[in-house]
């Protein structure tokens, strides 16, 4: 039986049986040769078997009719996804969906494993197909809008990201979904409000800190900015992106000083960031017309309530 409660907990028992999968080579990147390169695969029982050549290696001899046994668990595939295997995970999902094509959850995993893979049309599919069999889940409408948005279809991901504001408006989350989907959308007033009312629910939401701080950044008003960021830097110092944002800020609001200390933050967190270095370069050595208390900013940075108007659903 699919579980329907957002994914939160795996029973591997209620996604069925194992998959067999007979093929000539060991590397789970020649399952899909099996499964779909050719005519001898088995879709009324239990297994899935076909046979696929394999792999010439330098010094060996290939034997056409050599079959080495390639299982594919629904663990096993989920512990690819762990270890961030995501191309290994995507094909054995792949694989999974294919004998178990009403698993809606099977489907959400297929479609986070190809996503982190980079394969994004094959992600939007699988996350289209999982809701078609759960329209309701949150977490599947919310990972389809990300991949929309990466694809460059803010409408499409307004649609989708809507629909999850109505299922869980109680959600910080989903509030910062929305506010990243209106900013891509060049509606930046209603981004704003949305992250404003996910910080409400959660005071910790360190993205939408970010978030907002680089609207603000965008239009220019770059002492606001501060507040918002200092805070997430304080949160989560190891967020290079975070640190470098909170140094554009100080640097254009009048503190080269402080923006130096805030860009080698970011490379501390990442010695490879380039922007972060590239800034460091450009204001290291100056000094500041006046102080500024980073931490104090940060410690002023307290949303209790969403602004006055808005009502959280």
């Amino acid at each position: 039986m699919y579980r329907s409660d957002r994914y939160a907990r795996v029973n591997h028992s209620d996604f069925g049986p194992t998959l067999l999968i007979v093929c000539t080579g060991v590397a789970l990147g020649t399952l899909m040769a099996c499964n779909r390169g050719q005519n001898k695969t088995a879709r009324n029982d239990t297994t899935v078997s076909a046979v696929a050549p394999q792999a010439a290696v330098a010094g060996d001899v290939v034997d056409s009719t050599s079959k080495i046994p390639v299982f594919v668990t629904l663990a096993s595939a989920q512990d690819a996804y762990t270890k961030r295997q995501y191309h290994e995970a995507t094909e054995a999902f792949d694989v999974y969906v294919l004998d178990h094509p009403d698993n809606a959850f099977g489907h959400y995993m297929l479609g986070l494993s190809a996503w982190k893979s980079g394969d994004l049309e094959k992600a939007r599919t699988a996350f289209e197909r999982s809701l078609e069999l759960d329209s309701t889940n949150v977490k599947t409408l919310l990972n389809l809008g990300r991949v929309l948005l990466e694809q460059g279809k803010s409408d499409e991901a307004f649609g989708r990201v809507s629909t999850a504001v109505a299922l869980d408006s109680g959600s910080a989350e989903v509030h910062r979904m929305m506010g990243r989907v209106q900013a891509a959308r060049g509606e930046r007033d209603s981004a704003m409000t949305s992250y404003r009312v996910a910080l409400s629910m959660d005071p910790a939401d360190s993205w939408s800190m970010n978030n907002l701080g680089l609207l603000l950044i965008e239009q220019g008003r770059y002492e606001e900015a501060l507040m918002p960021l200092a805070r997430a830097v304080e949160l989560r110092p190891e967020a290079p992106a975070f640190a470098n944002n909170l140094g554009i800020a100080l640097e254009r609001s009048g503190h080269p000083s402080a923006a130096a200390e805030a860009y080698r933050t970011a490379l501390k967190a990442d010695s490879a960031y380039t922007k972060a270095a590239t800034s460091l370069a450009r204001v290291d050595g100056k000094t500041d017309s006046t102080t500024v208390d980073v931490s104090g900013l940060a410690a002023a940075f307290n949303l209790e309530t969403a602004p006055e108007g808005v009502v959280a659903q």
